[in-house]
């Protein structure tokens, strides 16, 4: 890969850990201030943070295994 396409990558991995960082808040948020009140929201911000961080571990992969086969 070229170095401006390594770079792409680790943009995509720097977005993409914000965003689960982001959901990861909301779900700290719901359970420090809204429940047990708030108990039906916890399906849908769960599986928010859940693919919000699966999203980050399958660029992060990619930006790795480029780096790899750069570094080979």
């Amino acid at each position: 890969m070229t170095p401006d396409e390594i770079r792409a990558l680790e943009k995509a991995v720097g977005k993409a850990k914000r965003i689960a960082s982001e959901r990861a808040g909301e779900l700290h948020d719901l359970v420090e201030d809204r429940l047990p009140a708030a108990y039906q929201e916890i399906p849908a911000i769960a599986q928010a943070a859940y693919d919000a961080c699966h999203a980050w571990a399958e660029a992060n992969a990619r930006l790795k295994a480029a780096q790899a086969a750069n570094d080979a």
